[in-house]
């Protein structure tokens, strides 16, 4: 709509592109808060705190388990000065692991001379606004992960290839801090679709239920399993009490995007990695 709301018409084939937009800003600190949740809901396996930051380490697996994350603490937002810049340094070099930040939107910037990369949208759902699936559930959801259920993560349903993808560590997965995390996985006896769920608590009360690792074997695809798995979830996060349910995708992941915003996500911030130096070229 105009400026002064009258409702502005547009054909068709001027559209050049679209985005579902919230039904209202984002505040800063909500964003500080979903990222306190998401956190504690992928935090890695060792973890500290420099002026604001929250450190991670999981042995180098997976990107978020691996990057300082500015949280801010009770004296006030994260800052990135150079002595807490050196002091996050000599904590990374200590667990053998290259610095990286995560920068979600207005809680921190890049350092000068550092190279973004890994642009990722953070989508958020009222689960009072999602309508629950009817009858029996066909999806199992496990505390851990077994062995098939590693292996189709791994791959992400594709047939292995030339490049073979880092042996996930079950025990990144299963951490969480302060919640529960489930594995759900459907089809017998090996699974046919899988994905994670970590329930934790924001600092603003709300509690969320966290999607992650869906995955598709390639011949089962485009047949609503991967939708049908994150419903079982976000279900079975709703039990145990949670009120709203995140997702974290890269940004140029046009079908996970789509799939996400079917469902009833809708855009709430966006983040990228930093490094000094030339970015990784191959990461997860």
């Amino acid at each position: 709509q105009a400026a002064d709301g009258t409702p502005v018409t547009v054909s068709p084939e001027e559209v050049v592109a679209f985005k579902a937009l919230t039904p209202r800003p984002i505040r800063t600190s909500e964003i500080r808060a979903l990222e306190a949740a998401a956190a504690n809901g992928w935090p890695g396996i060792q973890h500290a705190w420099i002026g604001g930051w929250l450190l991670r380490a999981g042995n180098g697996y997976s990107r978020r388990a691996t990057a300082a994350l500015p949280l801010g603490d009770s004296s006030g937002p994260a800052q990135l000065t150079t002595d807490v810049l050196h002091r996050i340094g000599s904590w990374y070099t200590a667990h053998g692991l290259p610095v990286q930040l995560a920068l979600p939107d207005r809680l921190a910037t890049v350092p000068p001379g550092w190279n973004s990369w890994g642009e990722t949208a953070v989508l958020g759902l009222d689960v009072d606004n999602f309508v629950l699936l009817q009858g029996p559930s066909m999806v199992r959801i496990a505390p851990e992960p077994d062995v098939a259920w590693l292996e189709l993560h791994r791959y992400r349903g594709n047939e292995p290839s030339g490049h073979i993808p880092p042996v996930p560590l079950p025990e990144v997965l299963t951490a969480v801090r302060g919640g529960e995390v489930g594995f759900a996985a459907l089809g017998l006896p090996k699974p046919i679709a899988i994905g994670r769920g970590a329930v934790t608590d924001a600092p603003d009360g709300r509690r969320w239920i966290g999607l992650s690792c869906v995955a598709v074997a390639a011949e089962h695809r485009r047949h609503g399993l991967a939708g049908l798995g994150c419903a079982e979830l976000i279900r079975w996060g709703r039990d145990r009490g949670a009120t709203h349910a995140y997702v974290q995708v890269e940004a140029d992941n046009v079908p996970a995007l789509a799939l996400y915003r079917n469902l009833g996500f809708l855009d709430h911030h966006t983040y990228r990695y930093a490094v000094l130096g030339t970015p990784p070229t191959a990461d997860r």
